[in-house]
């Protein structure tokens, strides 16, 4: 199969005009948002309301419900729910449900005091991060159905969209909260943010449903396995089977099943040191010194702008160089930039270094982001959108979600060892970022190792 020829920068930059990249990006704040919600505004809240690394940070396993959202996703892709379906269709009559969902369960927490009545705030952190991980399969699919199977290039500035709208929800409404935390409390912010989440919902009315080519495939998948089972003499057991299994099965058929699995696992590894390092820095940032106005600052608003240039730059550079060479280049940048964070925990408060650090983290993080989104969007097949996609970025999640619930634990153990501090100069945080360092080598010799199986599937695809 002969290439395409790579875009030009013009091009490139005249590509970013289409109106619905402005609808990704509108609903990428509201994925973001969330994990504000039940993430840094909490982690910042709870360190304040005097709980401990180790409680902090197994609070953040009800992250686990992104982990596993796949598990429900083929619902997203199948039912059509009453009187919303036929007033938003089938993408945003879910994401409307699941930000209402959200904005009562925020007005409660405003409410709610985490020092006397932990429990509550859990359940109703836990029911936000169900109905923010539904949502985000909702928009996900909203993304791919956006652009035709012939309109791959676009992937990227997609993905890019995406992200800046991701980090827009999660940066800017957190700059706010953090620099308002001390005057007006964290309830005070929590009343803030319902406000925010009701413009999102207006911001979801106004975003226009993509047309699709979901119904007519699903219905070929339909008389495909009508025929398997008698005709389909069973209604339900045809829906059943064209709604839970033909996803996963046409995932495997159309990738082949040793590639598939590498792609799984290679998911699964990729952003493990990443969040390690993300579900501590709040704490961490506290620890070393620095106050709720300094973290809104710099990790909130000037992570944000550097996030944004630096997407829309790595954006350009996928579309014009590959994702496959995104995806190592962007692999290597991030598990380096972890090692500022460690020099950061050494030298301690110093201002100057801290936005080095967080420029530097925004600008590999958001490289490797755009490199793995576009990715896993070239991964998913048109007729089980949701369902494909809510499994990748599920395996992706779950070292962000799952398994950095230990974290903190992870710091605590590695304080406990006296043994550590005898040998090292380093202190625990600066050894737990260089471990998070370490996390990311093992995706990165996948990509050099089974660079093939990569190769082969984006030549196919004709990405590169």
């Amino acid at each position: 199969m002969s290439q395409a020829p790579s875009p030009t920068w013009r091009e490139t930059v005249h590509s970013y005009l289409d109106r619905r990249l402005l609808w990704v990006f509108l609903l990428g704040c509201a994925s973001g948002f969330p994990w504000l919600l039940i993430g840094s505004n909490m982690s910042g809240w709870l360190k304040d309301a005097g709980l401990t690394r180790t409680a902090i940070g197994l609070f953040g396993s009800i992250f686990v419900v992104y982990a596993i959202n796949w598990m429900w996703a083929p619902l997203i892709d199948r039912i059509k729910l009453p009187y919303l379906y036929n007033k938003l269709g089938q993408r945003r009559s879910w994401i409307v449900l699941m930000q209402s969902i959200m904005l009562v369960c925020t007005l409660f927490i405003a409410n709610t005091d985490p020092s006397f009545n932990l429990w509550l705030t859990s359940v109703l952190a836990l029911t936000i991060a169900l109905a923010s991980s539904t949502q985000d399969i909702a928009i996900d699919a909203f993304r791919i159905d956006s652009f035709k199977e012939q309109e791959k290039s676009k992937m990227p500035q997609a993905a890019a969209m995406a992200v800046i709208g991701w980090w827009t929800g999660y940066s800017l409404p957190g700059y706010f909260a953090f620099i308002n935390a001390d005057s007006i409390g964290w309830n005070g912010v929590y009343y803030g943010m319902a406000v925010f989440i009701g413009l999102l919902i207006l911001f979801t009315l106004f975003v226009g449903e993509p047309d699709s080519e979901r119904e007519a495939l699903q219905a070929e998948a339909e008389a495909r396995y009508a025929k398997r089972l008698k005709h389909g003499e069973n209604r339900v057991l045809l829906w059943l089977s064209v709604t839970l299994v033909e996803p996963f099965a046409e995932f495997f058929r159309r990738n082949g099943v040793k590639v598939a699995l590498t792609l799984l696992l290679f998911v699964f590894l990729f952003k493990i040191g990443e969040a390690f390092l993300g579900r501590m820095s709040i704490v961490f940032y506290k620890e070393v010194g620095f106050s709720n106005e300094q973290i809104g600052h710099y990790s909130k608003l000037i992570g944000w702008g550097a996030m944004v240039v630096f997407t829309l730059i790595g954006s350009a550079i996928n579309v014009r160089f590959g994702v496959v060479k995104g995806l190592l280049i962007g692999g290597i940048s991030m598990a380096a930039s972890n090692l500022m964070f460690a020099l950061m925990a050494q030298v301690g408060p110093n201002e100057d270094l801290f936005l080095a650090t967080i420029i530097v983290d925004n600008f590999t993080s958001a490289f490797a982001t755009i490199a793995f989104v576009s990715f896993l969007t070239f991964l998913t097949g048109r007729a089980f959108s949701a369902t494909q996609y809510a499994l990748l970025a599920s395996l992706g999640n779950l070292g962000r979600t799952t398994l950095s619930s230990f974290s903190g634990a992870t710091v605590d153990w590695i304080e406990g060892f006296e043994w550590l501090h005898d040998i090292t100069w380093l202190n625990p945080w600066s050894f737990f970022f260089i471990l998070t360092t370490v996390m990311v080598l093992p995706s990165l010799a996948m990509i050099i190792g089974l660079r093939h199986h990569f190769q082969a599937l984006t030549d196919k695809q004709n990405l590169t």
